[in-house]
């Protein structure tokens, strides 16, 4: 199993989202987050002071997913994340060692399958 954590600007977050789910990849976590790398700061003006806003505004996308599927997320967040421009964001592909189910207390792969119909509280 993999698990893919990318920091992405907030405009790219509901086209991955949307191709994900469309693609059977429902679960996934987002975190606000804020970070400062190449892009550095911004210069803003407000009400004739000049502030550096050193942090920009990020979304941490989270997703594990199995081996195999590692190619198919990378290559949906890079589609809609990649403007080419510098604060375009990173992706980190990590292994994950185990996952387990809290409510029946499965392990393994099984844990990332949808559920099924029956499991779906109505």
């Amino acid at each position: 199993m993999k698990k893919i954590e990318a920091y992405i600007r907030h405009e790219a977050f509901e086209p991955i989202r949307t191709e994900l789910l469309d693609k059977g990849f429902p679960s996934l976590s987002i975190i606000e987050a804020k970070g400062s790398g190449r892009q550095k700061g911004i210069v803003e003006r407000y009400r004739g002071s000049t502030l550096t806003v050193n942090v920009r505004p990020k979304i941490k996308l989270e997703v594990v997913i199995e081996d195999k599927d590692k190619d198919i997320v990378v290559e949906v967040i890079l589609r809609h994340a990649r403007t080419g421009e510098v604060g375009d964001g990173k992706i980190f592909v990590l292994p994950v060692e185990e996952a387990i189910r809290i409510r029946t207390g499965e392990d393994g792969q099984s844990v990332l399958q949808l559920h099924e119909e029956s499991e779906i509280p109505t």
